[in-house]
């Protein structure tokens, strides 16, 4: 892992889904780079593993379709680490893997749940103590689902492509008032939610991208430190792409 020595000096960030894969990861880097981190999990076993691992300074346990408990934990990691320069939306979840005509109905429901309404929840929570400080940067992780969608995951692909057009909408509303928001777009890569997914769904995804392999999370983890920073001063309301060729828009 390459890290900018000092990139994140002085800033504060709320990494949501931090407990594993690429929230755990670009946790541990933005760390290493000088960032105060508060991590935000639902599972509060793997939350505290983490966080001796990461050097993340605070955790909060909770579920992030939750609205009155993301409000709480908005106020309560804001003043623990004094302030709120950047937020990384990385919780989702995939959902099952199924024809539309055979989705359950339950899953759907629950995979808006998280990978929308938890993802609005968290950034409407915290905007407010970004403009009180005139800085901040947003980082919402989306998926290349999100913008080809894959067949037989409709509930994720939909959702992703919601999280794509919620951040545009929203780096629209804060351009100029020093928040800039954006989108990661990753093609699939090697993180605990593959295990959600049966074997096949994962081959149909590997196939998709010219590279002729999965991703990396250090990859994308790499993308979203450099959104995350103050160089990324220009592009907002879009979507930054880490798939292997396999989008190219």
């Amino acid at each position: 892992m390459s890290v900018f020595e000092g990139r994140f000096a002085g800033r504060c960030a709320i990494v949501t889904g931090g407990a594993s894969g690429l929230g755990k990861a670009v946790a541990a880097r933005m760390v290493a780079e000088g960032a105060r981190v508060s991590l935000w999990d639902l599972n509060s076993d793997l939350l505290a593993e983490a966080q001796r691992e990461t050097g993340a300074c605070d955790i909060r346990a909770l579920d992030v379709s939750d609205v009155q408990q993301v409000s709480a934990a908005a106020a309560e990691s804001a003043e623990a680490l004094g302030k709120v320069d950047v937020l990384v939306c990385s919780a989702g979840i995939t959902g099952a893997t199924a024809p539309v005509h055979e989705f359950p109905v339950d899953s759907w429901q629950r995979v808006f749940e998280i990978n929308v309404h938890g993802l609005f929840y968290c950034n409407r929570a915290i905007v407010p103590f970004m403009l009180d400080g005139g800085y901040g940067r947003i980082i919402n992780v989306a998926s290349v689902a999100g913008k080809e969608g894959n067949p037989n995951a409709s509930a994720y692909s939909a959702s992703k492509a919601a999280v794509i057009g919620f951040t545009k909408s929203l780096g629209k509303e804060l351009a100029g008032k020093g928040v800039i928001a954006n989108a990661l777009t990753p093609a699939t890569f090697e993180s605990p939610i593959l295990a959600q997914l049966p074997q096949s769904q994962v081959d149909y995804m590997r196939s998709k991208i010219p590279m002729g392999r999965l991703g990396e999370v250090e990859e994308s983890a790499a993308m979203i430190c450099f959104m995350a920073s103050e160089e990324c001063s220009f592009t907002t309301a879009s979507t930054f792409d880490t798939s292997g060729g396999r989008t190219t828009f």
